[in-house]
């Protein structure tokens, strides 16, 4: 039976998609690992986002808290609203009680991916402030440590990201995700699916 990791995420203008395609990518290359993309519901009116002039959702399937026990891992990824994540992904875990009552997510893996405005705007804050709710889901919180190697020491370019998941800088929303920042994201969902699958191997 394949190994199931989910890449749940909200995107409002496609930055952190670009991110969840390609964390996608990393996690399916690892053999015996099926890989989907989720988005979590959108919480806000559509003349809203028309207002804010954020493009059409992708063709990637909304997630319901049900769906999450059918995964063996999971990345969450999600925008940063002043150093936390964004309404959306924490108004869809704060419907995730009746599996935090039965602690049905207990025991899987999860990373975190991100994107924010700045360099300052919460590259870790972010990440850090996220990972309480997978502590009260009894969850395995998977950073990716320094296990990107060189390229997490690029001092010559901007780069987002962490030790604690992949990233990037959305700037005034005109910068785009760069080939090292993609890599990363490769990077870390191939790294989390080997975990999840090495996890799941020896529990059966």
């Amino acid at each position: 039976m394949a190994t199931k990791v989910y890449i749940v995420y909200y995107s409002m203008y496609g930055h952190v998609e670009k991110l969840a395609e390609e964390i996608r990518k990393g996690a399916a290359s690892v053999e015996g690992v099926e890989a989907k993309l989720w988005q979590v519901p959108e919480t806000l009116p559509e003349e809203a986002l028309l207002k804010m002039s954020a493009p059409p959702k992708s063709g990637s399937p909304i997630i319901t808290p049900n769906d999450l026990t059918e995964a063996d891992g999971f990345v969450l990824g999600f925008p940063t609203r002043f150093g936390m994540m964004a309404a959306q992904v924490k108004a869809f875990l704060d419907a995730t009680g009746g599996l935090w009552r039965t602690q049905a997510l207990a025991g899987k893996p999860a990373g975190i991916f991100y994107s924010t405005g700045s360099q300052g705007g919460g590259q870790e804050t972010t990440a850090l402030t996220a990972i309480t709710q997978l502590v009260h889901h009894g969850m395995i919180f998977v950073p990716i440590g320094y296990t990107f190697g060189a390229g997490m020491f690029e001092m010559e370019k901007v780069k987002g990201g962490s030790p604690y998941g992949a990233g990037t800088f959305a700037g005034d929303g005109s910068r785009q995700p760069t080939q090292l920042e993609l890599e990363q994201a490769f990077h870390q969902g191939k790294y989390i699916a080997t975990i999840t699958k090495k996890l799941k191997v020896s529990t059966v």
